[in-house]
């Protein structure tokens, strides 16, 4: 493309911030202060994620788990050993499938559950400090339809039953 008078020939003028350009901005900046969130209480993103998914959907064995997690087994495994480490989590041979592990949160595992829950849901309501509800409303809706043009579909997020307090 050619230059004149310091625009890109062809480019529009003033030209607008690609939506998806300012989403990944948003996305990482919300990402970096969930990561610190979750920090302060003692947790990652993974380790919250593999916690809400045997506390909510209470997984048959590491398969189902990392399903849900949405990772590959190794890397369910790499967290698991961390998180059994830690006294988080325990995991059994199923009885019916020695192959099959069965992974099961630890009264530490209750607890991190409990202080990760109450952080997440405390950055939640300072992401929503000051939108309306019908704006809130409207941000659902807009993310959906631009996950949909992405291709990436719509799928429940392993977390939604929080908002009713199913994982208490």
């Amino acid at each position: 493309m050619s230059m004149l008078g310091g625009r890109l020939a062809g480019v529009p003028a003033p030209f607008p911030l690609p939506v998806g350009l300012r989403l990944a901005q948003t996305a990482r900046a919300v990402e970096r202060a969930f990561d610190e969130a979750l920090g302060e209480a003692g947790g990652t993103l993974p380790v919250w994620l593999i916690l809400l998914n045997l506390k909510l959907s209470k997984p048959a064995n590491q398969r189902e788990l990392a399903e849900a997690v949405g990772v590959r087994e190794a890397t369910l495994t790499h967290h698991l050993n961390a998180m059994d480490a830690r006294g988080l989590v325990t995991r059994t041979r199923d009885a019916a499938n020695r192959r099959v592990q069965v992974v099961a949160l630890t009264e530490a595992g209750e607890a991190a559950f409990v202080r990760l829950r109450d952080a997440a849901l405390a950055f939640d309501a300072r992401l929503r400090a000051g939108l309306a509800d019908a704006d809130l409303a409207t941000l659902t809706t807009l993310l959906g339809h631009l996950a949909a043009n992405a291709g990436a579909g719509e799928a429940a997020p392993p977390w939604a039953s929080l908002a009713e307090g199913r994982a208490e």
